[in-house]
Formats: structure tokens, sequence, C-alpha cells
């Protein structure tokens, strides 16, 4: 099953939150098959801001630490038109923001079953991708079945 993470969680395992939040986020992605872990582009964009501003990380900090995710992942999606024009389409269905379209709409052309997010309703399904957000009291059950 493909997987695709969205900026919160790379946020999280990189301390940008709180060290529990990092522990979570870390085994979390260890325990996905590194085989179905999917990066939209626009997540390693949003990353960068993210560590620049609340992680206070340096330029060159901030760009390691992203160089390092896009070497991790076995499948990085770009943001294409096809996929930026369909995030258009999320953003007047379901009122979503753009960038948090793009990453879904990337996700769905990556033929991921999960996108894993904090921001987006856990649950919410679009073009075959279901939004589980991991840190979630009660886990979605295709996360549950990804970790079992």
């Amino acid at each position: 099953m493909k997987v695709a993470l969205d900026t919160n969680i790379l946020a999280c395992a990189e301390g940008v939150d709180d060290s529990a939040a990092m522990a979570k986020a870390l085994d979390l992605i260890r325990r996905i098959p590194r085989h179905d872990l999917v990066l939209p582009v626009q997540v390693l964009g949003e990353l960068f801001l993210v560590l620049l501003r609340k992680g206070r990380r340096s330029r060159e900090e901030a760009r390691s630490i992203v160089l390092s995710w896009r070497d991790a992942a076995p499948a990085l999606v770009d943001t294409t038109l096809e996929i930026m024009l369909s995030a258009t389409d999320l953003v007047v269905s379901h009122q979503l923001s753009i960038w948090d379209s793009v990453v879904l709409s990337a996700s769905a052309d990556a033929g991921c079953s999960l996108l894993l997010s904090r921001d987006l309703q856990d649950g919410f399904v679009c073009r075959g991708v279901t939004v589980a957000d991991p840190f979630s009291a009660s886990p979605h059950p295709l996360l549950s079945a990804l970790l079992a």
C-alpha cells in the first residue's frame, strides 16, 4: 500500500513540535515499508519553510534536511500541470487550501491509498486516497492495517 506523507509529519519527525511527537513520527515512518513511501515535492518545499520559520533552522540546515528526505523517499511526485488543475478542483469542491490540495492530488496521481496528515480531515477520501491522522486517539483502520 503506497503511503504519502504530508509536511506536518516530516516537521514532527524533525522535532519542530515536541519530543513526543517527534518520537511518534519517526516510529511511524520507520514502520512504513520503504518501497511504499511517497513524498510529493510540494511537501519538501513546505518543509523547508517550516524548518526556517517554526523550527528556527538555518537555511543551510533546512536545505540539508530537505535533501535527506528527498534521498530517503524512493518515490517523489512532481507538481505537474495536471496535478495543479486537479488541486484547483479540490479547492472549489471541498474548500481545501491550494497547497493541501496539491499534496492530495499528487498523492492520488502516485497511486497512494493513504496520505498521513495532521492538517486534513481524518478519514477524508478523494480519488482513492484516504487521509489518516497518525496522531489521532483512534487510528484509521487503513493505517492500523498498514502498521499491523
